[in-house]
């Protein structure tokens, strides 16, 4: 069994972003050489992850109107994580929305369902910030 190990750095010029990431894995996969396994996708920090969904602005939309809904980033004394910080709702966020995708490679490629992409979605940018692709297989 074979093993390939890449990381993609991200610096969101905003404090929250999704960005198609799919090419970028699919680079991966070829580069690996890997033909038959898995890939895990994950964000290696705690208020961004990494997801699976459709690649339309309309959905991105309602992602960000339903997570401000759900964990709103104002006003910042709601939270007790807050202080140093001000990115409690990106913890929350990052909860609801999951830490990684795993994918299945078949003969070479990224092996997904109508519509299918992956996303690095970004809840505290403005920073350096890390997603790790891992392949495994054959």
């Amino acid at each position: 069994m074979k093993s390939f190990r890449k990381e993609l750095v991200f610096n969101t010029p905003t404090r929250r972003a999704y960005i198609n990431i799919t090419p970028e894995v699919d680079n991966a996969v070829r580069e690996s050489g890997i033909k038959e396994g898995i890939v895990l996708v994950n964000a290696m920090h705690i208020t961004a992850s990494v997801f699976i969904n459709d690649d339309e602005s309309g959905l991105h939309n309602d992602f960000e109107s339903w997570l401000e809904k759900l964990a709103p980033e104002k006003p910042y004394n709601q939270y007790r994580h807050n202080g140093f910080e001000d990115n409690a709702d990106a913890h929350l966020k990052r909860q609801l929305m999951g830490r990684e995708v795993t994918v299945a490679i078949t003969n070479g490629k990224l092996d997904f369902g109508p519509w299918e992409q992956i996303f690095y979605g970004e809840y505290d940018g403005k920073r350096k910030k890390r997603a790790l692709i891992k392949i495994i297989g054959e």
